[in-house]
């Protein structure tokens, strides 16, 4: 009974985001339907300020604590309907909630310890031990592993509160502008070619924001061939 009790919040948040992927909500978010509804969306942004952006924080904050697959889209809303200044800060809220509420709930399925580690636990136990600090604002820095399984696998490795609200906030606002920025291009390309197409690509607006997350999601290796080019020079260092 106790076991299921740890485990209930975390089971709730998969059932809730199984559910609303089955609904189709994401249809809602779809870059082409926010074009086709722009000015109705754009008025209601203009008659109720508060609460339209309240409902992006929500959006973001609900797909992000239910691990909603394709929830990338939201994001790009927020940039198409706020710009990339304003729609990066609400959906960097959303997304920080969002990853607070999935991190209690697994802290609390994990507690005792006696559970099964989840595969990537074991895949980032050495690094995160030898440097947790930089090895978790190196995992919300670069896309390299899905964002609600790092969250999962972080909570799994007691990783300090303080630690993992800092690295959210700051290690996943970048990634999140850069995708709220192609998600603004995405709004002025379409408008302009009705579509999207492999013309999107000789945007500004759309190449850029790309090249960005590109060079993150890169991060991993240039850093482990400097590292291993580092160890070679070093005496003693492997060979």
């Amino acid at each position: 009974m106790k076991r299921l009790k740890s485990l209930l919040p975390l089971l709730l948040l998969i059932v809730l985001g199984a559910g609303l992927f089955a609904s189709g909500v994401l249809r809602h978010f779809d870059p082409h339907h926010i074009v086709a509804e722009e000015a109705s969306l754009l008025a209601q942004i203009v008659a109720h300020p508060l609460l339209t952006r309240l409902m992006q924080v929500g959006a973001m904050m609900l797909a992000i604590a239910t691990g909603l697959p394709g929830a990338i889209v939201v994001v790009f809303a927020g940039g198409m309907l706020f710009g990339v200044v304003e729609g990066t800060l609400l959906s960097s809220i959303g997304t920080s909630l969002g990853a607070l509420i999935l991190f209690f709930a697994s802290r609390s399925a994990f507690e005792g310890g006696s559970h099964e580690p989840p595969a990537l636990v074991e895949r980032l136990r050495s690094g995160y031990h030898a440097h947790p600090a930089s090895y978790t604002m190196f995992l919300r820095l670069v896309p390299f592993f899905p964002f609600g399984a790092v969250t999962v696998a972080l909570a799994w490795l007691r990783c300090p509160l303080w630690l993992f609200t800092f690295a959210t906030v700051v290690g996943g606002s970048i990634m999140i502008g850069f995708e709220t920025a192609l998600g603004a291009g995405l709004m002025e390309t379409i408008l302009r070619e009705g579509q999207v197409s492999l013309n999107i690509f000789a945007h500004r607006r759309v190449l850029l924001p790309l090249l960005g997350m590109a060079a993150l999601a890169l991060a991993p290796i240039v850093i482990g061939h400097l590292r291993h080019r580092r160890d070679r020079q070093t005496p003693g260092g492997p060979r």
